[in-house]
């Protein structure tokens, strides 16, 4: 009554808590050395499946753990003898034990589990474990075994669905079309009577199954790759049931693990990926009715190896460009870490030397998904890899990231796209993009499922927009704004108190305390919040004479900054960390300024008041002129900047408003002074009807609504109605 993915949680679980056991117990040890615990626990699933699966004698391991329960030495004796003659073949007192060998039985030390462990194992012993599913077993049990993911252990995981939007395009379906060409090649000789040419042929597209490698270079514990494997096979069953048809039988698949190479940073993870595909072969085989006999059992699958996939650093610490295996198809999941947290995730070392190997092939401000990228595109250029499909952040179609889809271009092309998917990446939902490439000899095209004549680097369609110009006329009145980097805020209670105080040199605070707003400010209400601010270059000893300001930013800013990476902002942490000093610049001379938000659902644009500082996730326009306000108000516009921008979420149907994209690239009409004049009369009334819904008085000047209904008011709100006016 229960799904296969239910029983595999089940076990995921269990294992969970069987750690938990261990850490508690701390028996022998044992949590001293995580991963030869995760070696020992995965030798113990591997031994309850195959119990299960006919491998070894019935019950063989239950009895070991239901006879030594309460002797945790003796148990941990009995389970390392088992280990010893599986590595080698051998009686394990009456039973006789299969040559397993491979990776997982090639040392036979054991851990000391804990009593209360052992006693979890026994009643697990009692399941059927021949069903569990390899396609998700890596991941939960990676997350059982590693305290830093156990908290997603209940999360969602990447399904075989998902792996398969990858797996299909790039490695199957262009298998099916050589599996159709020879069976129209048998069949061609068949109508020949030519029997024996035409079991040849299909002789040798099973030797081309057999020779078929798939490189997985972030493989975790094997998902992708145990997809890929069970494809093959199921593939290579399609010609067998072919072969059986015409007369031929006793035909056996010849397609084997050891064709899958992978490349993990983690060594348990690495092991869980061996086990996954050993324990899904032999799943395949014996669900397909094909016995599994084979002595050994497992052989090594030195395929998957331990190593960094971007960075060799054998060579006595200095890092260079490490080589991958050849591979006919390059499928995976590489990590997800967008470039601003690539530096404190990794350390500077990792990044300085990524950027010193890459940085000609790959932009500084790339999310890390991208040296994947740019590694499998290199190794289709090279000859040594067909086709590749890699996930990818989704900001892959951001100006920052696109360099590297413009590499693939440059050299190949991609076949083969999603732009815009739903994820589930540690138990957080986020949207990726899927993009597979080869070398441009697929000709057919496909994007988000739709047969296309062409994929560009922003991974649409037709018009390639990302070749849009950034135009000399509008450079320079676009800007991202503030960048505080620190705890400057201060609700405007503080601030109004700050600014009574008094200083030493006569001036005011107000000098120094500013009005702050963001992206909420705009599409909801205004937060009232204020920031100090010593603007871009003022010194320590003048800000200190701002006491009550200084001694605040002191206090609550500077423990961080002066820990922060780049130099600049720990030696002047009382200023942001981003001042903006331009746009600061372009806006002294205005009254007003135009403002939106960086990432919105609807695409407005606001007038702000020059007093007001803005943060970086709003977007500044610095002009005061009403004709500006209302061409970037209009529908023109509007397609535009969603067009040449970017979707974070499906929430944000108004986009990201870039700058250097959305702006720069804009092209304004040029009007007639009448036509000047008439868009900015309606721009003008436009925003006084906004602003007259959003903060309604009545006749005598008094505002209209309470502040419960005023709450309810905000631009979102109005552009979600959209009345008729």
């Amino acid at each position: 009554g229960r799904s296969v993915a239910q029983v595999t949680e089940e076990t995921a679980a269990l294992f969970h808590d069987i750690v938990a056991d261990m850490e508690q117990a701390d028996a022998a040890g044992a949590l001293a050395d995580p991963e030869r615990l995760a070696r020992h626990l995965n030798r113990i699933v591997f031994c309850l499946y195959a119990a299960d699966a006919g491998l070894l004698p019935d019950g063989v391991f239950a009895r070991i753990l239901w006879q030594h329960t309460r002797n945790p030495a003796l148990a941990n004796r009995a389970i390392a003898s088992l280990f010893e003659q599986m590595a080698a073949g051998g009686l394990f007192g009456a039973d006789a034990i299969a040559h397993f060998n491979g990776d997982l039985f090639n040392t036979a030390e054991a851990v000391e589990l804990s009593a209360a462990a052992l006693q979890r194992l026994g009643e697990a012993a009692g399941r059927n474990w021949r069903n569990i599913e390899p396609s998700i077993f890596g991941t939960l049990f990676e997350r059982a075994l590693d305290a830093a993911k156990r908290t997603y252990l209940g999360a969602h995981y990447t399904g075989a669905d998902d792996i398969m939007l990858v797996v299909d395009p790039v490695v199957m379906q262009p298998l099916r079309r050589e599996w159709a060409a020879a069976r129209r090649e048998i069949e061609a000789l068949l109508e020949d009577d030519d029997r024996d040419g035409a079991l040849a042929r299909l002789e040798d597209f099973r030797r081309r199954l057999a020779s078929v490698t798939v490189l997985d270079p972030a493989c975790g514990s094997g998902n992708f790759l145990y997809l890929a494997l069970r494809c093959l096979l199921d593939l290579e069953k399609a010609a067998i049931d072919y072969a059986a048809g015409q007369g031929w039988h006793g035909l056996t698949p010849t397609v084997q693990p050891n064709q899958m190479l992978g490349i993990e940073l983690e060594h348990y993870a690495a092991e869980l990926a061996r086990t996954a595909l050993w324990i899904g072969y032999i799943q395949w085989h014996q669900s397909n009715g094909f016995p599994y006999i084979r002595q050994p059992i497992l052989t090594p699958l030195d395929t998957i190896r331990r190593g960094d996939a971007i960075l060799d650093w054998s060579d006595g610490g200095n890092a260079a460009e490490p080589e991958w295996p050849a591979a006919e198809f390059i499928i995976g999941n590489p990590p997800f870490l967008g470039h601003l947290h690539f530096r404190e995730s990794l350390g500077d070392e990792y990044v300085q030397s990524a950027y010193a190997l890459y940085g000609s092939r790959i932009p500084n401000s790339s999310d890390l998904c991208c040296y994947w990228l740019e590694k499998a595109r290199a190794q289709i250029e090279q000859g040594l890899t067909r086709r590749a499909g890699l996930l990818a952040t989704q900001s892959i179609r951001f100006q920052s990231n696109r360099p590297v889809l413009q590499r693939i271009k440059a050299t190949g092309d991609i076949f083969a796209a999603i732009s815009d998917r739903d994820w589930v990446l540690d138990g957080a939902s986020v949207h990726i993009s899927i993009v597979c490439f080869d070398d441009g000899s697929e000709t057919e095209r496909t994007l988000d499922g739709a047969g296309v004549a062409n994929i560009n680097t922003d991974l649409t369609t037709g018009i390639d927009l990302t070749q849009a110009c950034r135009l000399a006329e509008n450079r320079s009145l676009s800007f991202s704004g503030i960048g505080k980097v620190g705890a400057f805020d201060l609700p405007e209670t503080v601030a109004m108190a700050m600014m009574a105080q008094p200083n030493p040199h006569g001036r005011s605070n107000a000098e120094v305390i500013k009005r702050w707003i963001n992206g909420i400010d705009i599409t909801r209400r205004p937060r009232n919040m204020w920031t100090i601010d010593f603007g871009v270059a003022m010194t320590e000893a003048d800000a200190a004479l701002y006491e009550v300001p200084f001694e605040y930013v002191k206090e609550k800013v500077r423990p961080e900054r002066i820990k922060n990476k780049m130099p600049w902002r720990a030696q002047n942490w009382w200023l942001h960390g981003y001042p903006a000093a331009t746009m600061r610049q372009k806006l002294a001379p205005l009254a007003r300024y135009i403002g939106t938000p960086k990432v919105a659902k609807h695409r407005f644009f606001v007038w702000l008041d020059a007093t007001m500082l803005p943060s970086n996730l709003v977007i500044v326009i610095a002009s005061d002129d009403d004709y500006m306000f209302g061409i970037l108000q209009s529908r023109i516009h509007t397609v535009w900047a969603l067009a040449v921008g970017s979707q974070l979420r499906e929430s944000d149907s108004g986009g990201t408003y870039i700058p250097t994209s959305c702006f720069e690239t804009f092209p304004f009409p040029q009007p007639t002074d009448e036509q000047r004049a008439a868009v900015a009369c309606a721009a003008s009334e436009l925003n006084r009807l906004r602003e007259g819904w959003l903060n309604p008085v009545d006749a005598d000047g008094v505002a209209a609504l309470s502040e419960s209904d005023l709450r309810r008011r905000t631009l979102t709100g109005l552009y979600n109605r959209r009345p008729t006016w």
